[in-house]
């Protein structure tokens, strides 16, 4: 290991440091800081308000660069705080390991030689064999539960979204943070992956000791916290990420490739086409102006509609449209609520006149939408219907 260890002095020294972060563990503490030392590579330890011998052991080890916060504030902090000394030391990379001792220091050169050598930021996580005997069941259900939620969120398949023997790339991480505890290490993968670093797995190996392990994780307090944590990021998802997503595909093609590929050269079925026209239709007639496209790219990805189909007849209600639409809804609105027909009614309309008929108008608008999404849904279902037959008997 010696000769190993010099050549990643060599090469790493200025780019690349240990992050450890520590509370009251001082049974593995030293064991850890020794293993990692044997690789030469810089240190610093976040001692996260520790009440046991955790500073005196800390005392022993001058050679590494040490913060001491005076209260416990949580996991998520103690890594913030690492990271803003790390970058004001001049590191591109800071591998984390915790001082549980379940991590093995013979795992880091795995790490480093996914570093070395990439044009592109990359963050990497620890993967440990969760089958493992020594692995506790309840460890086992909340890594497969976080992995769900990280593929759901961001569209990234891992096998260990909770291992805390992480590499990451510190000037690409999103500049502001939000969560101090356990939750932080999904946060930051999550919104990581949505800026576009790529976040993948490195294996290593894993050790559950229950006679040196402590382990601070609060079962109902922590799973909380993450579950809410996890419907803030869905609910982003939904709304902005996968819009955006779309949105920025959508740019990268012309309008015909855009047709040939997103609404034509698929293999969705005519009913599912049919309602996807449907949904674009209704939710560009209703008085949802300004959302429309977020909204229906999250509705269509919700039902597993045609994302193309449903985002192209949203845009029913382009300018040229709009005073059809409007004067359609306050007309449709008028005769719903008694008001009767007035063929005239459209020399009057204006903001002041909106904000006058608000009622007729949402209404109208909410029931125009509806008939005109089910005889655009009805009639393209026939439509892709013809043709599903045509192509079937033509082969």
């Amino acid at each position: 290991m010696g000769e190993f260890s010099s050549h990643l002095t060599d090469k790493c020294e200025q780019d690349i440091c240990i992050i450890v972060p520590t509370y009251n563990n001082e049974r593995t503490l030293a064991r850890v800081l020794d293993e990692v030392l044997a690789y030469s590579l810089p240190i610093i330890v976040i001692n996260d308000g520790s009440t046991d011998t955790t500073p005196f052991i800390l005392q022993q080890y001058p050679q590494i660069k040490q913060l001491h916060l005076p209260t416990n504030k949580g996991k998520g902090n103690a890594l913030r705080v690492g990271f803003a000394q790390a970058k004001a030391l001049g590191y591109d990379y800071a591998i984390t390991i915790d001082s549980d001792g379940q991590h093995f220091a013979k795992d880091i050169p795995a790490f480093i030689s996914e570093i070395q050598g990439r044009q592109h930021p990359v963050l990497l996580i620890g993967s440990r064999n969760m089958t493992h005997e020594s692995v506790p069941k309840n460890s086992s259900f909340g890594n497969r539960f976080s992995n769900f939620w990280f593929w759901f969120e961001t569209g990234i398949k891992l096998t260990d979204t909770q291992s805390g023997f992480r590499a990451y790339p510190l000037a690409a991480l999103p500049s502001r943070l939000y969560t101090d505890k356990f939750e932080f290490e999904i946060e930051v993968i999550v919104r990581a992956a949505w800026k576009g670093i790529e976040v993948k797995n490195v294996p290593i190996e894993v050790l559950y000791d229950p006679e040196e392990r402590v382990s601070h994780f609060r079962p109902f307090k922590d799973f909380v916290r993450i579950s809410i944590l996890n419907t803030v990021l869905v609910c982003i998802t939904l709304l902005w990420i996968k819009p955006r997503d779309f949105f920025l595909n959508f740019k990268k093609k012309s309008f015909r490739t855009f047709l040939r590929e997103d609404v034509w050269g698929t293999t969705d079925s005519p009913l599912t086409k049919s309602f996807s026209i449907a949904l674009g239709v209704f939710m560009g007639i209703a008085p949802f102006w300004g959302f429309q496209t977020a909204i229906v790219i999250t509705l269509a990805i919700a039902f597993r509609l045609n994302k193309g189909l449903a985002f192209l007849f949203s845009n029913i209600s382009i300018p040229p449209f709009i005073p059809v639409i409007v004067y359609g809804s306050l007309q449709t609105g008028a005769l719903l609520l008694g008001d009767g027909f007035d063929p005239f009614y459209a020399f009057e309309l204006n903001w002041q006149g909106l904000k006058e008929h608000a009622v007729q108008y949402v209404v109208g608008s909410f029931t125009l939408a509806l008939g005109a999404a089910s005889l655009f849904g009805v009639a393209s279902f026939v439509l892709f219907s013809i043709c599903s037959r045509k192509i079937n008997l033509s082969e």
